[in-house]
């Protein structure tokens, strides 16, 4: 049962409609290419997904990887897929032309990278950890390490990871025990364990770039002693050839329930003398620079879940226009011809309810990438920073939000197919499996709610939310011209004032008790992301309503009333559920945190 990896008149939309990504090619660092480029690129990742990564995506969940005590064993497939991807070029798509890149903006190579995760997620890691490593390499190493490394990560015979969490510490990296020591020559000896590292071994590259948060001896408490170190599998002789073994040893694989042909580790560094690290950027600065690859990387975990929530969409939309069942409760004929179970009002609410949250999360990512991309290449400086600001904000939201409403949609995929929906013959499983590993990838929801209430939304004095509430009021007032959206820019505008009057409340909460304050933050995560996502289903309202005026094809027409009704449903059944958290939020309500631990 064929179905499509992405929603190719989608994602035009969101592309060239709802982002005017084409104006990207009056920027200096695109005029040598144009919307054919662009397009062409769509194409080749999006062939590369079909014929190397969709071919394996059930195989590499049945087949885990092993290890037999020397060497990780992967499917076949796994190699070739990473080998194509290497080959067309995508490892280093962004970079400037001068390293051997394409040079493209970010947009287009993150919405490229879609394909490949809607084709195989799992199998999608290992390069995009890389290029994540790498863009980490790039920004902060030493140039002796970059000439080291680089090259090698951009073609695809080195591979990268993040190794940040420890056994006894998962989000409280402030109490890591890894420490690094200082040798003669200048680079340190790292000795800890690390633990869910994903592709921290593997049988795909010469060598495995690890970048290892530690704590050098005598290094201040808490985040402040935190540096960065690059790690490598294989040391590498003066010519830069691998040679010798590291002492980095795979303690072992972690079996998880999704994401299966990924290799999650445990890395055991120094168990002799000592794995051999090298410092990246200043001493104790480690946490600061690794943040980089984490808002990167959430970003992409907010990209991964929404177009697993799509692939789960696009499966059940297509399984209820070909499944024949029943008959219309107004039909009391047994013997007329059963019905496609679309038909049925309970299953078309169950897929508008999946187009609502999937294209609402791609949405809302491919906004936050074009954010990214604007912080490095916007014209003016002031423009830089406003897309910084702004992207700074919502970065726990672009993660968390998909990773929760996409997964919903996966189950709601899975109940369009009754019975079918449960069984591995049907891809719906697995989907929803692989994705609920992205309500932990890259920091829990808990962590990113502590995150914004705490620290992004109250920064210099609301500046950047205040950011934000501009650019949504600004829309309003655009949707407030079309009087078929004037119902949904008020139904925006009271959420925002709403939103508004609760994070007062909750800051003076906070004044008075911390710990109570922020207990509530998920709720406030969650209100704070339904809002977001509003304005983005207003944007694309707002682009579909123009649009119609416009006499579109009858195909068009239909996918332009199809974007504006999915935004009605958001509005009128999605963001009133918002109004108990408020509820409770206001009120500081303190149910759960007055519940004693020896009550339970």
């Amino acid at each position: 049962m064929a179905h499509p990896l992405l929603n190719e008149r989608d994602t035009e939309f969101l592309l060239y409609e709802f982002l005017d990504t084409e104006s990207l090619l009056q920027r200096s660092r695109y005029t040598e290419h144009s919307r054919e480029t662009f397009d062409a690129t769509l194409k080749t990742a999006r062939t590369i997904a079909e014929k190397y990564f969709a071919n394996h995506n059930a195989k590499g969940d049945a087949n885990e990887p092993s290890f037999d005590g020397e060497r990780v064993h992967l499917i076949e497939e796994t190699k070739q897929s990473w080998d194509a991807f290497a080959e067309a070029g995508f490892l280093a798509a962004h970079c400037d032309f001068e390293e051997g890149g394409m040079q493209l903006p970010e947009i287009i190579m993150r919405t490229s990278l879609a394909y490949i995760s809607a084709a195989n997620i799992a199998s999608a890691s290992y390069p995009f950890l890389t290029i994540g490593a790498a863009n980490l390499v790039r920004s902060f190493a030493s140039d002796e390490l970059k000439a080291q490394f680089l090259p090698q990560m951009m073609d695809g015979r080195f591979a990268g990871t993040m190794a940040l969490t420890e056994p006894d510490q998962g989000s409280a990296l402030a109490d890591i025990r890894t420490n690094a020591e200082l040798t003669e020559d200048g680079s340190y000896r790292i000795h800890g364990q690390k633990m869910f590292i994903s592709g921290g071994d593997q049988s795909l590259t010469e060598n495995i770039v690890h970048l290892v948060l530690a704590k050098i001896k005598g290094a201040p408490a808490g985040v402040k002693g935190i540096s960065l170190f690059l790690v490598p599998k294989f040391l590498l002789d003066e010519k830069g050839q691998v040679s010798g073994r590291n002492d980095v040893k795979l303690a072992g694989l972690l079996h998880k329930m999704g994401y299966r042909n990924t290799t999650s580790t445990v890395l055991s560094f120094g168990e002799s003398e000592g794995a051999v690290g090298y410092l990246i950027g200043e001493p104790h600065h480690g946490l600061k620079y690794m943040f980089q690859m984490m808002n990167e990387a959430r970003i992409s975990v907010g990209a991964g879940a929404s177009v697993l929530g799509y692939q789960g969409y696009a499966y059940s939309l297509q399984y209820a226009r070909e499944r024949p069942q029943g008959r219309m409760p107004s039909n009391r004929d047994p013997s007329s011809k059963q019905i496609p179970i679309i038909q049925h009002a309970d299953v078309r609410r169950m897929l508008l309810m999946q187009k609502a949250y999937s294209e609402g999360g791609m949405g809302l990512s491919i906004f936050a990438t074009s954010l990214y991309e604007d912080q490095h290449t916007a014209p003016t400086e002031k423009q830089r920073q406003t897309a910084a600001t702004l992207l700074d904000l919502i970065t726990p939201v672009v993660k968390s939000w998909p990773s929760k409403y996409c997964l919903k949609a996966n189950e709601l995929a899975i109940q369009v197919l009754g019975g079918a929906g449960y069984i591995r013959e049907f891809p719906l499983e697995q989907l929803y499996r692989d994705n609920r590993l992205n309500a932990i990838h890259e920091g829990t929801e808990g962590i990113h709610a502590l995150d914004l209430l705490a620290r992004k939304v109250p920064a210099k004095n609301l500046a950047a939310y205040q950011l934000m509430q501009a650019e949504i009021r600004n829309t309003i007032m655009q949707a407030r011209d079309k009087v078929s959206l004037e119902s949904m820019a008020n139904a925006l505008e009271e959420s925002l004032e709403k939103l508004d009057e609760t994070g007062m409340a909750l800051f003076g909460q906070l004044q008075e008790n911390v710990d109570r304050g922020l207990s509530n933050a998920t709720l406030y995560l969650d209100v704070f992301g339904c809002v977001l996502v509003a304005w983005i289903w207003l944007r694309q309202a707002i682009v579909a309503e123009k649009a119609l005026e416009n006499n579109p094809s009858k195909e068009d027409e239909r996918f332009y009333r199809g974007k504006i009704h999915t935004a009605r449903f958001y509005f009128e059944w999605e963001l009133p559920n918002i109004q108990q958290s408020i509820t409770l939020l206001k009120s500081g309500n303190s149910i759960p945190f007055d519940m004693r631990a020896d009550w339970f």
